[in-house]
C-alpha cells in the first residue's frame, strides 16, 4: 500500500491560506520546509537573514513563525526579541528551530518570546503537528477579538461604516461617523432618514431571516465606486422572537478598484503600477489580461510581476495573491476576491 502523502492526517485541520514565515540561512532546511508546508496548503514565506524575516513580518504579517536560532549576524533569539518588540508583529507566534539542545539555550529561547522549539534535524512532520497546534490557538484569539469587535462602540471606534435600522418604520437611529458621510455622499440623505433604497431591501429580505436566509448584499453604485450594505445582525427588540421587526444593525463599506490598489501599494511597498498588476494576479487575470486592462504588453506586466516576487519574497503567482489578499483583509475586511 502506497504510503500517505506528508502531513496528509493534518491536512483537514489545516487552515488553507495561513501564512508561515520561514526563517533559516541554510537552503536545504529551506527548501524542505517549503514543500511540507506547500504540500499542506499553507502559504510559505521565506528570509534567508535576521534583517529579512523582521522585514517579511513587518510587511506581511504572517500567522506564525519559524525560525533558526543560530544565524550569522543577527541570530533568531536577537530576531524574536525585536518582533515581540514591535506592537505590529508582536502577536505572531514564534517557534524556534534549533540544534542546540542545551537547557540554557532553550530558556533563552522561549524567554526570547518563542513558544515552542524543535531540533534538528528537522522532521517535517513534527513542526507541522507543533505549528498547527498554535495556530488553532492564534485563530481561536482572532476570532474572539472579531466576536469582540461586532459591539456598535467598537465599530465606532475603529472608523466602520455602520448604522443601525428600526423596523418596520425603517428610522435610522444610529450610525458611525463615516457611514454618515458616506450615506450623505451616495444617497443625499441624513438621520433620521434611510434611504429608500435600504429600507426596500431591508422588506423584502428580512421576512427570510426568519428561515435562516441571509440577505444578498445591496449594492448602491455612484460611479466607478460603490457602497456594498450586508446585514449584520438584529438588535433590541424582536431579536428573541426572531421576527423582522426590531433594531438591525449593517455594516457598509466603499468599494473601488483605486482605493484597494492604493492599500496594497502602502502597505506592501510597492509602486503603483507593481500594486495595480498585483491587484489584477489577485482577480485570476493572467499576463495577457493584465496587459490588455493596464495598456501594456503581458512581458511588460511579468516584469512587474516579478519585481512584485522580490519584494513579497515569493516565487509563484498564488503566493503573491494570498499576501495580497491578507494583507488588505487586515485594513479592508470584507475585502472580496
Amino acid at each position: 500500500m502506497t504510503a500517505p502523502p506528508l502531513a496528509a492526517s493534518l491536512r483537514e485541520q489545516t487552515a488553507r491560506g495561513d501564512l508561515v514565515l520561514v526563517v533559516d540561512d541554510v537552503p536545504d532546511n529551506l527548501a524542505l520546509l517549503h514543500d511540507a508546508l506547500d504540500e499542506s496548503g499553507y502559504t510559505v514565506l521565506v528570509a534567508t537573514s535576521g534583517e529579512a524575516a523582521l522585514a517579511r513580518a513587518a510587511q506581511a504579517q504572517p500567522d506564525i513563525v519559524l525560525l533558526d536560532a543560530m544565524m550569522p549576524g543577527m541570530d533568531g533569539f536577537e530576531v524574536a526579541r525585536r518582533l515581540k518588540a514591535d506592537a505590529a508583529t508582536a502577536h505572531i507566534p514564534i517557534v524556534f528551530m534549533t540544534g542546540l539542545t542545551e537547557t540554557e539555550h532553550l530558556v533563552a529561547a522561549l524567554e526570547a518570546g518563542g513558544v515552542d522549539y524543535v531540533t534538528k534535524p528537522l522532521k517535517p512532520r513534527e513542526v507541522l503537528a507543533r505549528m498547527n497546534v498554535h495556530l488553532q490557538g492564534a485563530r481561536a484569539a482572532r476570532q474572539q477579538a472579531r466576536q469582540a469587535g461586532q459591539a456598535r462602540n467598537a465599530l465606532d471606534a475603529f472608523g466602520y461604516a455602520s448604522i443601525t435600522v428600526r423596523m418596520p418604520q425603517g428610522r435610522l437611529i444610529w450610525q458611525t461617523s463615516l457611514a454618515r458621510e458616506l450615506l450623505a455622499r451616495y444617497c443625499g440623505t441624513a438621520a433620521p432618514q434611510t434611504p429608500p433604497a435600504v429600507v426596500d431591501w431591508l422588506r423584502t429580505h428580512l421576512p427570510g431571516t426568519r428561515q435562516g436566509l441571509e440577505p444578498p448584499p445591496l449594492k448602491i453604485e455612484h460611479g466607478a465606486q460603490y457602497l456594498q450594505l450586508r446585514l449584520h445582525r438584529q438588535t433590541g427588540d424582536g431579536e428573541e422572537e426572531g421576527g423582522a421587526a426590531g433594531d438591525w444593525l449593517i455594516i457598509i463599506r466603499e468599494v473601488s478598484d483605486a482605493a484597494v490598489i492604493e492599500v496594497m501599494s502602502l502597505a506592501l511597498k510597492l509602486t503603483a503600477r507593481e500594486a495595480e498588476v498585483l491587484y489584477w494576479v489577485v482577480k485570476g487575470k493572467t499576463n495577457k489580461d493584465i496587459g490588455e486592462i493596464l495598456g501594456s504588453s503581458p512581458a511588460t506586466a511579468k516584469k512587474h510581476l516579478e519585481r512584485v516576487f522580490v519584494k513579497l519574497g515569493v516565487e509563484t503567482r498564488t503566493a503573491a495573491a494570498g499576501v495580497a489578499i491578507k494583507r488588505i483583509r487586515m485594513i479592508q475586511p470584507h475585502f472580496e476576491v
